[in-house]
């Protein structure tokens, strides 16, 4: 090799032994006589310097090297100068004195600093993404992501599971996304389908007998991207034989659990995982992905409503729809320029409006609050009484402010649901450093679409219900209870399984409530229900995503900093120029024909 040790590895113990070094120029600096660069490779940096006085030919090299180009040194290591030491690098206390250098091969100047972590716009970022990674957040977060995975094989393997790999051209089956489609240019006007996940593959490899099964699967959805989503990522995928809900949860949390205390003992995590069914986690948080690090619960503010003179409040409880709120601590003080930004940031997501009700005193001879230091653009219609029992409901003390959302029951959790995500960010209610893992269960297996007016699954079509709900499937789908669950973390989904149906009887019930046809059943889904009619055990999994866990766990905002060959927000790459137009030749081979589109001249 060109070298023989890693400039990052290098420490006091190394003194006095003779290296060879290479790597890249991280920062150079000529003090005259002495030229002193920081020499980077994988493991990190260490100082190499340059005397002329030692070795001229070395020295005078050294006078042409600019940052990120690509050399090697040989030398000898020796301690840093009395007061020279530097404690922010961990060879800090060594240097390297330079006997030899080859220039590699140089380096035009990058397009952005690799030496700092300075703000860059993400497309220049991809563009040049075999610059970016070198920064040092981003290597640091792909080493993070390497040792994660390496954990999650090394456990599952001591728990006798098999790593299987499935196909990625399969096909075209209903999962909730759109799919990824392949033209076949052996059948023409056929198409493969990118797998969503590999749900019936892996249901397909236990009743094949396998019993414990995983993979760390590409999977590739065609839907909008955001910060948290990719339309090809990376997930966990993990299935079991022969056992109930109760067993993935705790194998789940026995392998979370692990993989905290071995590779991050720096976050703090509640053990046992707090269980939530999904009907308590809604009424409390509003919403199926609750950040638990932080308090406001939220309270059904209904009855209280309608013993107050604001119509508004009446009309909307008489449609059949909710008064719903939470008490912010130590807010009763917000101006009203604060509460129009908050009312803008509802309407934005659903809302109608926001009702807020500062607490900022008692009165002394009644006890209840006192209204002329209570504030609220709700304030002429509300009674002492009216705000004293909000206050109770909500749990809003002297200094709190109290935040109600009125409205049809869905878009009112999910915008307070927001309102109250986003208030714990600004109030820096949530530790960063605590990793707040929670189970929500019990969903429902069916949830109606006003917009189609069709029933659609909650989570997939193949999750078993729980005992006894089986009879409600074609009768009355609202009522049934799925054995599904998701794992949750600071306010993002980190994962969803459930126990599967094995029963093709029961699974044809539940695609007829989805609205297939008998026919329609039969096509898209015959390799999984012939598969049940030969054995197939209860069976059941969950899928970690692995791009939002390491998001996650180093801090960052974006899966797409924690992936090493991304997509922007647009789904473009800008560093292969993707999606492009491809070649008339071979759309013609495919039996292909772009329509409706006018040409790209670029």
């Amino acid at each position: 090799m060109l070298k023989n040790i890693s400039c990052g590895t290098l420490r006091s113990s190394d003194v006095g032994k003779s290296v060879t070094l290479a790597g890249w120029v991280h920062r150079r600096r000529d003090h005259g006589n002495l030229i002193f660069i920081d020499l980077r490779d994988r493991e990190g940096l260490v100082q190499v310097v340059f005397n002329p006085e030692m070795h001229a030919k070395a020295h005078e090299i050294a006078q042409q090297l600019r940052n990120e180009w690509v050399i090697q040194v040989s030398g000898e290591v020796a301690p840093r100068p009395d007061g020279t030491v530097n404690t922010e690098m961990k060879s800090g206390e060594i240097e390297v004195y330079a006997s030899e250098l080859i220039v590699l091969n140089p380096a035009l100047t990058p397009p952005f600093y690799v030496n700092e972590d300075s703000a860059v716009d993400e497309n220049v970022r991809l563009k040049y993404r075999y610059v970016d990674l070198r920064r040092e957040s981003m290597r640091d977060a792909l080493i993070t992501r390497h040792k994660v995975v390496k954990y999650i094989r090394d456990f599952l393997d001591e728990r006798n599971f098999l790593e299987i790999e499935t196909p990625i051209l399969i096909k075209s089956t209903p999962e909730g996304a759109r799919d990824h489609i392949v033209p076949s240019r052996l059948y023409p006007g056929k198409f493969y389908a990118l797998p969503q996940s590999p749900q019936q593959l892996k249901q397909l490899l236990m009743v094949a007998g396998f019993e414990r099964y995983f993979q760390i699967a590409r999977c590739f959805r065609d839907e909008d991207s955001r910060a948290d989503r990719q339309p090809e990522f990376t997930q966990l995928d993990l299935e079991m034989s022969f056992v109930t809900q109760e067993d993935v949860l705790l194998l789940t949390e026995d392998l979370f659990t692990g993989l905290l205390e071995s590779l991050f003992s720096d976050k703090a995590f509640v053990k046992p995982f707090p269980r939530l069914t999904y009907e308590q986690s809604m009424k409390d948080y509003g919403t199926d992905k609750p950040d638990l690090r932080f308090g406001m619960k939220m309270a059904d503010l209904g009855e209280t409503a309608k013993k107050t003179e604001f119509n508004v409040f009446h009309n909307v409880l008489k449609n059949g729809g909710i008064v719903k709120g939470f008490s912010v601590p130590g807010c009763g003080e917000f101006t009203r320029g604060q509460i129009d930004e908050l009312t803008d940031f509802v309407k934005e997501r659903g809302a109608t409006g926001l009702i807020a009700i500062g607490i900022n005193g008692l009165d002394d001879n009644s006890g209840l609050i006192d209204m002329d230091k209570m504030r609220s653009n709700i304030a002429r219609f509300l009674t002492p009484e009216n705000v004293n029992e909000f206050s109770v409901s909500t749990g809003a003390t002297e200094g709190d402010l109290i935040l109600i959302i009125a409205g049809e029951s869905k878009s009112t959790n999910s915008a307070l649901a927001a309102l109250r995500h986003e208030l714990g960010s600004r109030l820096g209610l949530a530790d960063p450093e605590m990793m707040h893992f929670a189970f929500i269960t019990d969903f429902p297996l069916f949830e109606w679409d006003t917009e189609s007016g069709c029933w659609n699954a909650s989570h997939h079509a193949f999750c078993m219900p729980r005992d006894g709900y089986e009879d409600y499937i074609l009768k009355d789908p609202a009522k049934v209870i799925a054995q599904s669950y998701d794992l949750i973390c600071n306010g993002l989904e980190m994962a969803s399984g459930s126990i599967r149906i094995h029963d093709r009887k029961l699974q044809e019930d539940v695609f007829a409530v989805l609205g297939y046809t008998r026919d329609e059943i039969g096509e898209r889904f015959a390799q999984l229900l012939d598969a049940f009619e030969y054995g197939a055990p209860p069976h059941g999994g969950i899928a970690p995503g692995i791009d939002r866990l390491i998001m996650v766990l180093t801090g960052k905002d974006s899966i797409r900093d924690v992936i090493a060959f991304p997509k922007t927000q647009s789904q473009l790459d800008p560093l292969f120029d993707a999606p492009s137009v491809v070649e008339e030749s071979q759309l013609k081979e495919l039996h292909l024909e772009v329509v409706g589109i006018e040409p790209d001249d670029s």
